[in-house]
């Protein structure tokens, strides 16, 4: 599995772990990279079968096999605690190491993440995955951004996205990857689980979300023992895209908050 490891170097900086969502890789971060890396090691990945980790996935992929792969990959470079910021399916994949690697995960950042499906989710997952076998890679990639970006921003971003785009079909994951990725994120329910989920947890939304709605995250930090909410107005799903630098002022004071409750440190 590629890993890139940026920001603070030192030999006791904390360490964040960025987990990126169904596209699986770790560019999705760059409008975070310099903030964070600021005050904490950095760790980017892309995901097995995505980008620069090439696979072909197993029939049966699973969320746990996917905590698994990073637990190794981070072990491997000497890792053995961190913290980790996911977008959605990311989010998932935070909260599965949380309860299978409970003694080696700080915090977990869950970003337009839920802890079961909603129907809505569902059918947006539907709608994409029937344009992907019965379209085409193409117009799978086209209809991406609908789900990701508000659409005024969207009017305003026409050239990126077209670059993007074209960015997106060449270095496509492959059907069946995607499509065993897909069913592993839709068969992830961590409802029978969450009252084992004890580390700190920050549920982050956009209420203009298109694919995931608002209300998840509240029902997913209702069901932890330890979580926060933070509600952000205007971003669409991946608002850490469409409003990083509101999105990362918000982020580093709940890491900051959440360091200072924990160490019962006086916070300024």
């Amino acid at each position: 599995m590629h890993l890139e490891i940026q920001g603070l170097q030192t030999k006791d900086a904390p360490t964040l772990v960025l987990s990126s969502g169904l596209g699986g890789v770790a560019g999705f971060w760059q409008p975070q990279l310099a903030a964070l890396g600021q005050h904490y090691r950095v760790v980017t990945y892309d995901q097995r079968g995505t980008g620069r980790s090439p696979d072909t996935l197993p029939e049966g992929y699973s969320m746990a096999m996917m905590a698994a792969e990073l637990a190794d990959a981070l072990e491997q470079q000497g890792i053995e605690r961190f913290d980790l910021i996911g977008h959605a399916l990311g989010g998932l994949i935070g909260l599965q190491l949380a309860l299978d690697y409970p003694q080696r995960v700080g915090r977990v950042v869950v970003i337009n993440g839920w802890l079961s499906l909603d129907a809505h989710t569902g059918r947006c997952f539907q709608v994409r995955q029937d344009l992907l076998l019965n379209v085409g890679v193409e117009a799978f990639v086209r209809a991406q951004p609908l789900f990701l970006y508000p659409a005024e921003w969207l009017a305003r971003h026409q050239s990126r996205i077209e670059a993007e785009d074209a960015h997106h079909v060449k270095h496509f994951q492959g059907m069946e990857n995607l499509l065993r990725r897909l069913y592993a994120l839709k068969s992830a329910d961590f409802r029978p689980y969450a009252a084992r989920i004890t580390q700190p947890v920050l549920a982050i939304y956009s209420q203009d979300d298109l694919l995931v709605p608002w209300s998840c995250s509240p029902q997913l930090a209702a069901a932890l023992p330890n979580a926060s909410l933070i509600e952000m107005t205007w971003g669409g799903h991946a608002m850490s895209v469409t409003d990083a630098e509101n999105f990362n002022a918000l982020l580093l004071q709940w890491l900051e908050d959440s360091r200072c409750q924990e160490a019962k440190d006086e916070c300024a």
